[in-house]
């Protein structure tokens, strides 16, 4: 079985409540990655070498956190072996799963750096864009930063397009945020 590497670009929106100019103020880490997976167990050695090469070509300073939301398959062991090798790589491991927002949730409590960004484990976001996420916040302003598929596959069903057109637009609505066009796509950036 072989994983099929699919890479959606994305176009980057920021968020804040009024657009402000905030002071900066870092603390000693550049850069938290925060990561939710289940059964992701061939993807992860790929992203995180990715993940690492954006970083140091920038120079940033980061720790990449593996959620772990009780796999079946061998998805631990790799994020073990990672811990063990990269002195960047912690791990969090659910007996259990329980879902993406309490995975992100345990990220988002352990992560030490002046930006946290979530990306999915399957490797549709690209880790190339951290720099410009990080850019967004720290020189924008941005407290937050969503990334959104400018290009939807071709051969995506209607039973797919559809709701998620009408979710977002929903969401959009009642949110009031009128300039965030994908509220579900994992690549975020939060202050």
């Amino acid at each position: 079985f072989m994983a099929l590497l699919l890479i959606i670009p994305t176009a980057l929106i920021g968020i804040t409540g009024k657009k402000q100019q905030r002071e900066y103020t870092p603390t000693h880490m550049d850069i938290s990655v925060i990561i939710p997976l289940f059964n992701e167990e061939e993807s992860l050695p790929e992203l995180h070498a990715w993940i690492r090469r954006v970083m140091q070509e920038h120079g940033f300073s980061y720790e990449v956190i593996f959620v772990d939301d009780g796999s079946t398959d061998t998805s631990w062991s790799v994020i073990d072996n990672l811990q063990h090798q990269y002195p960047e790589v912690k791990g969090i491991k659910f007996r259990r799963n329980y879902g993406k927002s309490p995975a992100l949730f345990c990220g988002f409590e352990r992560a030490q750096g002046d930006v946290v960004i979530a990306m999915d484990a399957d490797r549709q976001d690209s880790p190339d864009e951290i720099p410009e996420l990080r850019r967004m916040i720290v020189e924008d302003g941005y407290d937050l930063v969503s990334g959104f598929k400018m290009n939807r596959r071709k051969g995506d069903p209607l039973s797919k397009t559809i709701p998620t057109k009408l979710f977002n637009a929903t969401a959009r609505m009642v949110s009031g945020i009128h300039n965030l066009h994908d509220f579900n796509c994992g690549l975020k950036a939060y202050r």
